[in-house]
C-alpha cells in the first residue's frame, strides 16, 4: 500500500499546531491518560485506521497496558478487564464515532452513565479526545496512510 499524499496535518503546520493544542488542552482535565488511550484505540479500530490502531496499541503497551486488555478492546463489552468508567468511555466513543448508526446517536442513558463516572471537565476532555481521534482517523484513512510509515 502507498499513501495518496503526505499526511495532511504534516503538510499544513498550522493544522498540526491546532491539533496538538487541542490534544494538550484535553490532557489538563482529569480524564485518566489510559482512558484517553483506550478511546483512541477503539475509535481507530472502528474507523479502520491502521496507522492509529498500531500507534495507540503501541502507546498503551508502552504505558504498561496488559496484553489481555489490549487484545480485548474491540470486544470490551464481553471482556471482564475493563472497569465501569472505562466501559462508559468506550460506549460513548462508539456512539460518537458512529453518529449515523441510530436515530438517537447518544442516548440519555449512555450520556448519564458517562456523566456518572466523569465530572464536567473530564467529560469535556473525553468528547474532545473522541473528536480528535476521529479527525486523525479520517485524515489517515482518506489519504491511505500506511501503518509504520509516519514519523513518531
Amino acid at each position: 500500500m502507498q499513501a495518496r499524499m503526505k499526511q495532511p496535518a504534516l503538510m499544513l503546520p498550522d493544522a498540526m499546531k491546532a491539533l496538538m493544542a487541542l490534544a494538550a488542552s484535553a490532557k489538563q482535565s482529569g480524564l485518566p491518560a489510559l482512558t484517553a488511550m483506550l478511546v483512541h484505540l477503539r475509535a481507530s479500530q472502528i474507523n479502520g485506521c491502521s496507522v492509529c490502531v498500531e500507534m495507540h496499541a503501541r502507546e498503551l503497551k508502552h504505558a504498561g497496558e496488559t496484553d489481555k486488555r489490549l487484545f480485548a478492546v474491540a470486544a470490551w463489552r464481553d471482556a471482564p478487564y475493563f472497569n465501569e468508567a472505562e466501559r462508559a468511555a468506550l460506549a460513548l466513543t462508539e456512539a460518537v464515532t458512529r453518529l449515523d448508526d441510530r436515530a438517537d446517536p447518544v442516548p440519555d442513558e449512555l450520556w448519564q452513565e458517562a456523566a456518572k463516572h466523569y465530572d464536567q471537565p473530564a467529560l469535556a476532555a473525553l468528547l474532545i479526545q473522541i473528536g480528535l481521534i476521529n479527525v486523525w482517523n479520517r485524515l489517515n484513512v482518506a489519504t491511505r496512510q500506511v501503518a509504520g510509515a509516519l514519523p513518531g
